[in-house]
């Protein structure tokens, strides 16, 4: 569902010649001509009417095969042309113990439906929703660290245990009671300019990493409890602390490479088209015919979809670099909007030579888990 409704061609044209920075974020050119896309602000020649092509998402001007100007790079952070992100970020940083309201928008002078267009369009939900996360987190982070769950609870903000319980039930799939004392898996919170994620990792290994507001998540947690009779709980390792590192810097257009070691959970065939996925280099994609003739099975390109759409380690296997044969974004766990955006990031590092490090260790591939290795 598009969040801004474009004008017709002769108002956005004249927004084009006259730089007009409310569209910033919200609308783009693409040139016939030199099949580029543009921002609308953007410095350089501006083209004939006729050769002008005009789109209401970055997604939209990838998907129909222009590249990003030079110039204006309308692949940066569109955050940065929305102030009122980092604002509400900062204060939602500052004030860490508030419960958040629409009321408090209004006090502090924004209005209410432009801020709840701007998170919904670069983070997926309104800020209310991410400040809601954001208390759940540090519940998560009492109980992790032997706490009980009444003083979770409270951390989180909920005015009773039994609605802390509900909450992390209807997210996790898993009720607090569930999580183990002296987990093997242990699951923590890492936070991303694309929202907050679940890690699952024991002492040598990441075992999942997804967004959590993923719909497969629940069911995945309960596979992995499962299969770790039940040694699943809050806690942190040095991989989790890897993990985040390494994400920091993928955010932060430092590196786009990952050598936190995986467990898989899946099956052999699986497997070969997760390993398949991570070789795909950054800022390439590829159809998932594509990825069955890499594998070696060009005719189990439907296997194929299905495997890449069971991956539960979001990012460091990369299955956003996976399109439909048309060029279509398709489907995505974490959000079409997030696979846009993964995509546009990576775009940034296509031009620039990975640095070099160490190769990390292969994946281990496991249809149990961890839990037969103690």
């Amino acid at each position: 569902m598009t969040l801004f409704d474009l004008p017709d061609a002769a108002t956005l044209y004249t927004a084009l010649l006259t730089r007009d920075a409310s569209y910033e974020g919200r609308a783009w050119v693409g040139v016939t001509s030199t099949g580029v896309f543009c921002r609308l602000t953007c410095p350089a020649r501006k083209p004939k009417p006729e050769n002008c092509r005009w789109f209401d998402s970055l997604g939209a001007c990838l998907e129909a095969g222009f590249r990003p100007c030079k110039r204006c790079q309308p692949l940066k952070a569109a955050t940065q042309a929305e102030p009122v992100i980092e604002e509400l970020l900062a204060a939602l940083s500052a004030r860490p113990d508030h419960r958040w309201c629409e009321a408090d928008l209004s006090a502090m002078g924004y209005e209410r439906g432009t801020v709840r267009r701007a998170f919904k369009r670069h983070f997926g939900m309104s800020f209310l929703e991410l400040a809601r996360l954001d208390r759940l987190r540090r519940g998560f982070e009492v109980i992790g660290d032997g706490g009980t769950v009444l003083e979770a609870g409270l951390e989180a903000g909920f005015s009773s245990a039994s609605a802390f319980r509900a909450r992390v039930g209807q997210i996790l799939g898993l009720a607090p009671a569930d999580f183990s004392p002296e987990a093997l898996l242990k699951i923590d919170w890492i936070d991303t300019p694309l929202g907050p994620m679940i890690a699952v990792a024991d002492a040598r290994a990441l075992h999942l990493l997804e967004f959590m507001d993923r719909k497969a998540l629940p069911t995945e947690l309960k596979k992995l409890t499962q299969a770790a009779k039940g040694l699943l709980g809050f806690g942190r390792t040095a991989i989790h602390d890897q993990t985040a590192s390494e994400l920091a810097r993928y955010f932060d257009g430092e590196r786009a490479e990952f050598t936190v070691p995986l467990v898989y959970h899946g099956s052999g065939f699986t497997c070969r088209v997760w390993d398949a996925l991570r070789q795909i280099p950054v800022g390439e994609t590829r159809s998932y015919g594509q990825l069955a003739q890499e594998i070696g099975q060009p005719t189990a390109t439907r296997a194929v979809a299905r495997a890449n759409g069971a991956n539960q380690i979001a990012i460091l296997i990369p299955c956003h670099r996976v399109i439909g044969a048309d060029g279509s974004l398709t489907g995505y766990g974490g959000g079409l909007w997030r696979k846009q955006r993964l995509i546009e990031i990576e775009a940034g590092y296509a031009s620039v030579p990975p640095l070099p490090h160490p190769e990390g260790p292969p994946a281990r591939h496991s249809t149990t888990t961890a839990a037969s290795e103690r």
